[in-house]
């Protein structure tokens, strides 16, 4: 298509799905995977600000080595050249997982959060911390607004865009004296622009926890700087206090994560986690972790009281407690019924009163009796279905082993499939709850069973496989079989794997459809002809062929003796895999020898007219045959051969 604009020769840039302070997030395609993925660009306005760049790279590194199911992926990275008022600037982009679905934000102006949902989501995003936090980096921006429900209502946390490693603690909150982070979110130790760690994350997911129960923020404020100054130096009202409909069991979860002082909130994401599914199975947290999270003016003693306080409102006057009552009270106090008699009851009113005393006292005891056994056997009953029970630690068991545990402590298992680049496929990552949390029996555990790494490697070793063996190695690998086709192949055996696509010994995504090529055990004949036989046999015994040669001769007066001019199987037909081709080789005719003429043939009588002309050329010089013995007519010239002379 033309006018497309495509990063990286690869990914295709569509419509504007989202907006940021200083990047946009477009919807894209992966060409290569065929797949949708959202592009965050850096705007053209603020790429020349090295600060913004360096804050977007930022971002780029602190999640591309982060992986886990409740964080939003990065694929890729990169830069495009742009034209801005007659330079080029390089805009960075950052390729991610495309989420479809709502943030917490809409869900919560569309009212259809819950105080279980609340619960569930929470607990998701400090799962997520739980993983950024041990991998070294602080998101510093935890809000509703950067926390996604997909449509099948899964968790993503996203937008990592200032967050910063642990190992880079010492660098403040601030940026050129602007306190960088969201207000209504934002730690006392961010406002103030002092070091952060875990903890500050903690406070922020304290405040959206707080958000989602009572519908509005901790503090709110006419500006972000008044609202920061409240973060810093006032306590927020206890959740309840607002929601008159929320359990006043949660107040103290919220208001230890809104602890001023980082001392005195939780110490990791679990340890938050954990006290938000014991407040939900109805354990309250424990009394020594309540004193940190109150205002030292309004902090009870133990002698003041008779139980401990659910919750102290904001102006520090105790709504929480019971009011000691002195005992002589109670005792000291003359009967109603005595009061300002002054005569004694006749003898027989006091027996039938004491009768009737007795006859009561009888029935109240035994209906006590009754109802106390009664009461008991319910309350035993009640201890035995309410029991709590430890969540076991499952990591490394096999789904089967950690159902058939959960299954011998009344749990109720339920299987949910993860990416792990770490836990083998088939074995549990985790739990939810986690290990060492307390429920009742009957509550339903998931149980997080990994699938192997998102990305794995075709193994080159299938190469030569049979079909049955390649389909079952790539399923066990999480991969689903696709079309099949055949290719023919020199050396690889007939229905044998020649090889897939994606090509063997690349990265393909868990779960792909791989296509399977298998042999077709033939090989194409090559084009012979005219060829001589040591050009013939080199070519077929090339391993892309490895066929052998028969060789026939031929006589043929045309062509050129020594070349070939016919092959049995013909050019572009099939032969199977270590066939043979027949050759016949041109011959030249064979030519008769020519023979000298024999001594019979030169004495042959000659023809008559020849004779004739012959004795009368000749006749001087023919042999006198008078005399015996003498020669031609010229030897008479030399002499007579007899004579002395």
């Amino acid at each position: 298509m033309t006018g497309e604009r495509i990063l990286n020769g690869r990914y295709i840039v569509g419509e504007l799905i989202g907006r940021g302070g200083m990047a946009d997030v477009h919807l894209g395609v992966d060409q290569v995977l065929g797949r949708k993925v959202a592009i965050k660009l850096l705007r053209p306005e603020m790429a020349r600000d090295p600060m913004v760049q360096a804050r977007f790279r930022r971002e780029a590194k602190a999640v591309a080595g982060l992986n886990h199911p409740n964080i939003v992926s990065v694929y890729d990275t990169g830069e495009e050249d742009r034209e801005i008022n007659g330079s080029s600037v390089e805009l960075p982009f950052i390729v991610m997982e495309y989420v479809s679905g709502r943030t917490l934000r809409d869900l919560h102006k569309a009212g259809e959060i819950t105080v279980d949902l609340a619960i569930d989501y929470v607990l998701g995003v400090l799962e997520a911390l739980q993983h950024s936090h041990a991998m070294g980096i602080v998101h510093r921006d935890i809000k509703p607004a950067n926390i996604m429900v997909t449509n099948q209502g899964a968790l993503k946390v996203m937008d990592f865009g200032i967050a910063r490693a642990l190992a880079d603690s010492s660098s403040t909150m601030t940026q050129t004296q602007t306190v960088v982070g969201t207000a209504q979110y934002l730690s006392p130790e961010q406002a103030r622009g002092e070091i952060v760690d875990a903890r500050t994350d903690l406070y922020s997911t304290g405040c959206l926890l707080y958000e989602l129960l009572t519908g509005r923020p901790p503090f709110t404020g006419d500006s972000p700087v008044s609202v920061a100054y409240q973060h810093v130096g006032e306590h927020a009202p206890a959740p309840s206090s607002l929601k008159t409909t929320l359990p006043p069991i949660y107040d103290d979860v919220v208001l230890k994560a809104l602890a001023k002082d980082r001392e005195d909130r939780y110490a990791d994401a679990p340890a938050f986690a954990l006290a938000l599914r014991n407040a939900r199975n109805g354990i309250p947290l424990p009394p020594e972790e309540l004193t940190a999270i109150l205002p030292q003016e309004t902090a009870p003693t133990g002698a003041d009281t008779f139980a401990m306080p659910a919750v102290v409102a904001e102006t520090g006057i105790n709504t929480g407690y019971l009011e000691p009552v002195a005992a002589e009270q109670h005792w000291n106090e003359q009967p109603m019924w005595d009061q300002g008699r002054s005569e004694p009851v006749d003898d027989y009113r006091a027996k039938s009163k004491k009768a009737w005393t007795v006859v009561l006292s009888i029935i109240m005891v035994l209906a006590l009796a009754v109802g106390g056994l009664f009461f008991y056997n319910w309350m035993q009953a009640e201890a035995a279905r309410n029991a709590l029970v430890t969540v076991p630690s499952l990591t490394g068991l096999s789904q089967a082993e950690a159902e058939s545990t959960l299954t011998k402590l009344e749990l109720i298992p339920k299987p949910e499939d993860v990416f792990d680049d770490k836990v083998k496929s088939g074995s549990v990552v985790s739990s939810n709850p986690v290990a060492q949390a307390q429920v009742v029996k009957g509550t339903t555990v998931t149980v997080m069973v990994s699938k192997g790494p998102e990305s794995l490697k075709l193994p080159t070793s299938l190469a030569g496989a049979t079909e049955v063996t390649a389909r079952e190695t790539l399923k066990e690998m999480g991969f689903t079989i696709g079309s099949v086709t055949r290719k023919n192949d020199p050396t690889i055996p007939a229905g044998s794997l020649v090889g897939t696509e994606p090509t063997l010994g690349s990265q393909v995504k868990s779960g792909s459809k791989i296509d399977l090529i298998l042999s077709t055990g033939l090989v194409v004949v090559p084009q012979l002809l005219n060829m001589t036989e040591p050009e013939a046999t080199a070519i077929l015994a090339d391993p892309k062929f490895g066929l052998k040669i028969l060789v026939q001769e031929e006589v043929h007066t045309v062509a050129e003796p020594g070349t070939i001019i016919r092959q049995d199987p013909e050019s572009g037909s099939t032969s199977p895999q270590g066939g043979t081709v027949t050759v016949t080789i041109a011959k030249a005719p064979e030519v008769p020898p020519v023979t000298p003429p024999t001594a019979t043939e030169e004495s042959a009588p000659q023809d008559d007219s020849d004779d004739e002309e012959s004795d009368s050329e000749s006749f001087d010089e023919s042999p006198d045959t008078s005399f015996p013995g003498v020669g031609h007519r010229d030897s008479w010239d030399r002499g007579d051969p007899f004579s002395d002379d």
